[in-house]
């Protein structure tokens, strides 16, 4: 399983297109928010000390939830060229069993994943250097790695059962272009969730891709939060931290990391559940 898990890395950096593409999303992000969301953000909210500090955290953090996403997508493109080109009735004639061939293909894909939001988690703590800002202390880039771990996990298990379901690449592709387009907006990344209609904030609080983005604000957020509030009455700083998706309202009550934390165990235990059900079906 370990040598097939390797075969599927090395496919996925020595493919740059790949590569590049498992990024857009995320490049698009950047171009975006560099060009003018930065700056209508800033405009929404009022004057308050370390403005800038606390935005472009937040900023990263929904970067880092984007891709978790969309790196997993990318290496379970994979499995997809596989099953197109059969490839897989060269591995069913090997001695290696189905079991170990998935779980090399789930194995890889989240080794990617963790690599690839490990490399955007230190690449963000250097562009905050370079622009002035604090970085993120070693305790707190521990415990962002420690979201990024759930983060992957959560979004490649939606992913793994997404793609069960694609028998060409064509099909494939043109899903995670979807994806990719959708994904800023269902997790309340390129427009802060407050500023949507509450039919939209709801699909929002559902989309585990969303708690992994409110856990990352809460990690990256803490030391400009803290600088800027300080003086602010609660009710301003808590309708700033519901406005920008730091913790979501449920039921009228504030969301706790605990739940995001569960939000997102739960989302891995079903969509893995729900995936090995259905390639057990198909192979039958």
């Amino acid at each position: 399983m370990l040598a097939f898990a390797k075969r599927n890395i090395l496919l996925y950096f020595r493919d740059k297109a790949t590569v590049f593409f498992s990024l857009l999303a995320v490049i698009i992000l950047v171009a975006l928010y560099v060009l003018f969301l930065g700056d209508m953000t800033a405009k929404q909210l009022p004057d308050f000390p370390e403005k800038k500090a606390l935005l472009m955290s937040w900023f990263i953090a929904g970067m880092l939830a984007v891709t978790s996403m969309t790196t997993t997508l990318a290496s379970f493109g994979i499995l997809v060229d596989d099953r197109a080109n059969k490839t897989y009735m060269d591995f069913y004639s090997s001695p290696i069993s189905r079991a170990k061939l998935v779980g090399g293909y789930i194995l890889s894909a989240l080794t990617i994943g963790f690599l690839m939001c490990l490399v955007t988690l230190i690449a963000s703590n250097i562009f905050l250097v370079i622009s002035g800002e604090t970085m993120l202390s070693f305790g707190k880039m521990i415990v962002a790695s420690g979201v990024v771990i759930l983060a992957v996990l959560a979004s490649a298990s939606m992913v793994l059962f997404l793609v069960s379901f694609f028998k060409t690449s064509n099909a494939f592709a043109a899903a995670s272009t979807v994806i990719g387009t959708l994904l800023g907006f269902l997790a309340g990344i390129y427009i802060p969730i407050g500023s949507l209609p509450d039919y939209l904030q709801t699909i929002v609080k559902l989309f585990p891709v969303s708690h992994s983005a409110a856990l990352f604000r809460q990690v990256l957020m803490e030391m400009p939060l803290m600088n800027s509030f300080t003086n602010a009455p609660l009710e301003i700083k808590e309708a700033f931290l519901f406005n920008m998706g730091v913790f979501y309202k449920l039921n009228g009550e504030k969301s706790s990391t605990l739940f995001s934390v569960f939000y997102l165990v739960a989302t891995t235990l079903v969509f893995f559940g729900l995936s090995l059900l259905v390639m057990k079906r198909k192979n039958k």
